[in-house]
């Protein structure tokens, strides 16, 4: 889900109204901003506000919601921490993360983020193989978080197929049918789950660690070519679903693929199974979005059907 594209925009007009004064009074105390820090609204979307927080020598990257949201913000800091312990890829650093004056907030290092050269492409593609090969007994997650707004329940399972079957394309199905998703659509997700045996046809993945929205927007380039990632949902699965995620929308060049398979082939088959992990994700956009997601939901899952 698109979140924090918006590192990199223009400033737009100031944003002291929206910022409480006990949220400002944190962000000094906590993330060393002076007193006078001057603040403007850089994007949003979903419920949540986007800001650039500046003193003389500090910039942050402050995301707010309503406090009732906390949980969004606290899964994101730990996502950002679990992918930082692995010293494979990096991220930025989180700086404050807290509740005050009826709003959450989650203050990141400012990112100055270019157009992704070939070189910052590979690197990516390196780190990213890196990330995979950090791994776990089970499959899921121990807490929940979210893919965009949606919570994003991990409930930890020892079987793959299990888990894809009722936390990924089971859960936003049964979203989606409250959502008013049609009925032909609802039976062809019906009939993908009835055939995740074939489709895997013998493939049994390790649980990898995934930043798990992994789409072209949650990615850029430092002017080192440092590449970065953010916005994470994190859980260990299959590392194909990763990369399925990096054809959905766009934003990875053939430099990345090369980099990964040189570092750590895909199993054969894999690409039989992209439509199926995009599929999580394309139901996640027809709940958060609409009708819209509808023909391409319908398109990937024929796919599947013909995989």
């Amino acid at each position: 889900m698109r979140a924090c594209a918006a590192i990199s925009s223009a400033c737009k007009p100031r944003a002291d109204a929206l910022l409480a004064p006990d949220v400002r009074a944190a962000l000094c105390r906590e993330a060393g901003l002076r007193s006078a820090f001057v603040a403007t609204v850089v994007g949003g979307g979903a419920g949540k506000t986007f800001l650039r927080a500046a003193d003389d020598a500090l910039t942050l990257f402050v995301k707010l919601l309503p406090a009732r949201r906390r949980e969004e913000l606290d899964a994101e800091a730990d996502g950002l921490e679990a992918l930082r312990r692995t010293a494979t890829v990096a991220v930025p650093a989180v700086r404050a993360l807290g509740e005050a004056g009826g709003q959450a907030f989650l203050a990141l290092d400012w990112l100055a983020l270019g157009a992704p050269t070939a070189r910052a492409e590979r690197r990516l593609g390196r780190a990213l193989a890196a990330l995979h090969r950090t791994t776990s007994d089970r499959f899921g997650y121990p807490r929940a978080n979210a893919i965009g707004p949606t919570r994003q329940v991990n409930t930890e399972r020892d079987d793959w197929l299990e888990f894809v079957r009722r936390e990924r394309l089971g859960a936003q199905l049964e979203l989606a049918r409250a959502n008013g998703l049609p009925r032909e659509c609802a039976a062809l997700v019906e009939r993908v789950l009835d055939r995740l045996e074939t489709l895997f046809d013998g493939h049994r993945p390790v649980p990898s660690l995934l930043h798990g929205d992994l789409w072209g927007g949650n990615w850029g380039a430092a002017a080192d070519d440092t590449p970065f990632v953010f916005d994470p949902a994190v859980y260990y699965g299959d590392r194909e679903a990763d990369i399925a995620m990096t054809r959905l929308f766009g934003g990875f060049g053939p430099e990345f693929y090369r980099a990964y398979d040189e570092a750590w082939p895909l199993d054969r088959g894999a690409a039989r199974r992209v439509d199926l992990y995009n599929a999580y994700h394309l139901l996640n956009h027809f709940n958060l979005f609409g009708a819209g997601y509808v023909a391409p939901l319908r398109a990937a899952l024929e796919r599947c059907l013909r995989a």
